[in-house]
């Protein structure tokens, strides 16, 4: 099980405008800034889709943490 807080701490630095939601180009962007550029929007978009419980085409903290604690 994850902690919860360290959680909240890397899902805010996806989420860069702090919306409370994930999308593909934030996803894209931290993944550039952790050394990965070559990560696309359609990758991001795709790996966002597979913890996406609701369909909305964005990742909640709820899904990113279920997604952590599969």
């Amino acid at each position: 099980m994850a902690d919860i807080e360290a959680a909240r701490t890397a899902f805010q630095r996806y989420d860069k405008d702090g919306d409370g939601l994930v999308t593909a180009a934030e996803y894209k962007k931290v993944m550039a800034e952790l050394g990965d550029p070559y990560v696309t929007e359609s990758v991001a978009q795709a790996v966002i889709n597979a913890k996406d419980a609701n369909d909305d085409g964005v990742l909640s903290f709820e899904e990113f943490w279920a997604a952590i604690n599969h």
